[in-house]
């Protein structure tokens, strides 16, 4: 499992790379080439591989000073497929990501920016 060694605004460290754009950690990779069909709004097209790798747990990133918003239609389907959905600024969501991805299934979907 990745671990997230740092994030500022715009840039989150992951074993020793340093990144600068909004990214998924998987289990097993990392997609640093995430967007969204929205910008700041999160809907089921944007998760759809998440999804497909059944996690036990997703965290979402919602930026620096959490403006990216989760469309409701994202949480019904999570709770319904029965995974935890965890929604913090990113700075607390980097947090929750390194505990909870050592013990369950994690998926870690980041805005680093706004």
């Amino acid at each position: 499992m990745p671990k997230v060694e740092g994030y500022r605004f715009g840039e989150i460290l992951i074993e020793d790379k340093l990144y600068r754009s909004d990214l998924i950690i998987y289990p097993h990779k990392i997609d640093a080439s995430w967007w969204r069909k929205a910008g700041h709004i999160l809907c089921l097209e944007d998760i759809k591989e998440v999804l497909a790798e059944k996690p036990e747990v997703i965290i979402i990133g919602t930026g620096a000073a959490g403006l990216l918003s989760v469309l409701e239609e994202v949480k019904e389907k999570t709770k319904a497929l029965g995974i935890e959905l965890v929604i913090h600024p990113t700075d607390k969501a980097c947090q929750e990501y390194n505990k909870i991805s050592k013990e369950k299934k994690t998926i870690a979907c980041l805005h680093l920016t706004c």
